[in-house]
């Protein structure tokens, strides 16, 4: 067996065995060994991209939805360049991602030698660990070494601070299997039994959990992340203390404050008494209302919610602060001493936040319901609410995630995803499309969507071009289609007279010449009442809802004034 197939194989080999059962690859050819060990692995499901970048982020998808590493390849050059917007991604979400590039040997670099860059730490410190894995030369203890090194990567990935590893993998020629080769001075087999090369031992004990104060106005805020929510929507049931739940913390759920994003907003809550406590958890950073009513807390607790016992586990920094208002940083919470189940709260406080949710839910409905004509905060109440229980929705980022906050109704059964570690719009199609392919291998009957903006679309355009024989998931693609960066137009630079050319970016192209070019199925949706059947279908599917950007900032303003109004009479 030649040197280059012998590593390939053991590094995969000894990823299986660590539990990795998906994988994602790029075509090329100093890459071979890899790609060739990969799919003639029976326990690891293969798929191939040809863009680099929808690649990276495919396998972002599928590592975010399964929780489980998921390894990428490509050869060398700009190739592993193309890796690095997913990277990102995964660093600052937490998403473990195994980031395999092949490399010239080291007698080819810097020579001029073709498809040849420096690949050493290329992606800094936003990757847990980096190692030169080094050529393979037929020598005692390589074996070892590269099972070793693999175990340490899958540890670093799934740490206590989960992300990508980077292993830049040098193979010489012969690539494929049947070049010539020599008797390998010792077994390439791993431990007996199929076990890992290293052992990990079982979670450390649940850490003692911090006794918040007991004070009538406290407030928790449920920010983006993938951590159990259940804990801090029977906090605020004990404690009368409302629930602030972005969509992608999957806290939304009954008793959690709907329309939050617009209370915050309005004078009647903006101008009233400050909380004195505000309870966090995840990355509360969609809204800046949110991060105003943070800098009026006295005090602020941040739940880590990662690693047991690890208070630094969260994020690179540590943990979650946007606002910089933290006074205590704590790896799980306990309601107050005496709170009971028997006895939930109910204050003046509760209550007025009962009140003005009410008010402010039925202020929104009645404008959003006002025509049958689909609008885009519309389209993203309604989207979540006819999805069946088990579903999965991702979220694009700019309008389409903040339109969701603003307007989606408390509900269970639906699992609520997007790229909000960078918040980019880059490689939003692959990103879905490996999250419905995760979310199905483990419920191939659940349903999944995805609701994107136009740019995000274009951006990702290769995330919808899947070759033959590859594994397809059944996704319905939402994209609302204003012709430009619809975000802009609620922001300072709308006014400015190169506005439309600068930020707007109009572009002209329709979803159906995208789903042309990618061959798949197309629907332009125009009415309310059509949206449930525009859902149904099979295989990846695009539905066009087409607005105008003016005209929807117009109703985003419409939708504040009527709840400010609303809760000026009510309260």
């Amino acid at each position: 067996m030649n040197p280059s197939t012998a590593l390939a194989r053991v590094l995969v080999d000894e990823l299986a065995r660590c539990g990795l059962a998906e994988a994602v690859v790029a075509p090329g050819s100093r890459s071979t060994p890899l790609a060739l060990a990969l799919v003639s692995h029976p326990g690891i499901r293969v798929h191939v991209r040809v863009d680099e970048r929808s690649a990276s982020f495919l396998a972002l998808g599928l590592a975010r939805a399964s929780r489980r590493p998921v390894a990428v390849v490509c050869t060398s050059g700009t190739a592993a360049a193309n890796f690095h917007p997913a990277v990102l991604e995964a660093d600052e979400s937490g998403v473990p991602l195994l980031v395999l590039t092949a490399d010239r040997p080291p007698e080819l670099r810097g020579t001029g030698a073709n498809q040849t860059v420096d690949q050493i730490g290329l992606y800094g410190g936003a990757v847990r660990l980096f190692a030169e894995v080094g050529t393979p030369d037929p020598v005692p203890g390589m074996v070892a070494y590269w099972r070793s090194l693999v175990g340490r990567a899958w540890g670093a990935a799934r740490g206590g601070r989960p992300g990508p590893v980077h292993l830049n993998i040098a193979f010489r020629d012969p690539l494929t299997p049947d070049g010539p080769g020599r008797d390998w001075p010792e077994p390439l087999d791993g431990r007996a039994g199929g076990a890992q090369w290293i052992s990990r031992p079982g979670p450390l004990a649940e850490p003692p959990p911090f006794v918040l104060p007991d004070v009538e106005r406290g407030v928790i805020v449920c920010g983006d992340g993938d951590y159990d929510p259940v804990p801090f929507l029977a906090l605020a049931e004990l404690t009368g203390w409302p629930l602030l739940a972005e969509p992608t913390s999957n806290a939304r759920r009954v008793g959690a404050v709907s329309t939050y994003r617009q209370l915050l907003a309005s004078p009647a809550i903006a101008a009233g008494p400050a909380p004195d406590l505000v309870v966090s958890v995840g990355r509360p950073n969609l809204s800046r209302q949110t991060l105003a009513f943070l800098r009026r807390a006295r005090r602020h607790v941040v739940v880590t919610a990662g690693a047991l016992g690890d208070p630094n586990a969260s994020l690179p920094g540590g943990f979650a602060d946007p606002a910089r208002t933290a006074t205590d940083v704590v790896a799980a919470v306990a309601a107050p001493a005496g709170t009971t189940f028997d006895e939930p709260r109910s204050t003046d406080w509760s209550g007025l936040w009962g009140r003005a949710e009410s008010v402010a839910r039925a202020a929104l409905d009645a404008v959003l319901d006002e025509q049958e004509t689909l609008t885009e905060p519309r389209l993203a109440r309604d989207l979540v609410s006819h999805l069946a229980a088990g579903s999965l929705l991702f979220a694009g980022s700019s309008m389409p995630i903040r339109d969701l906050d603003a307007t989606m109704r408390a509900r269970c059964g639906v699992r609520l995803v997007g790229n909000r570690g960078v918040s980019g719009i880059d490689g939003t199609v692959s990103t879905a499309i490996g999250a419905a392919l995760a979310h199905q291998a483990a419920d191939p009957a659940a349903g999944a969507f995805a609701l994107l903006g136009d740019l995000a679309v274009l951006h990702d355009q290769n995330g919808l071009v899947i070759g033959p024989g590859e594994p397809r998931p059944d996704l319905a693609v939402v994209v609302v289609n204003n012709d430009g960066g619809g975000i802009f137009s609620g922001l300072e630079q709308a006014g400015h007279p190169d506005f439309e050319r600068v930020f707007g970016t109009p572009h002209g192209v329709t979803m159906e010449r995208v789903a042309a070019m990618a061959d798949v199925p197309y629907l332009h949706l125009e009415w309310a009442t059509d949206l449930p059947k525009a859902l149904l279908g099979e295989g990846v599917r695009i539905v066009e809802v087409r607005t105008d950007r003016a005209e929807s900032a117009v109703l985003r303003r419409r939708l504040q004034a009527s709840v400010d109004a609303a809760l000026a009479e009510a309260l």
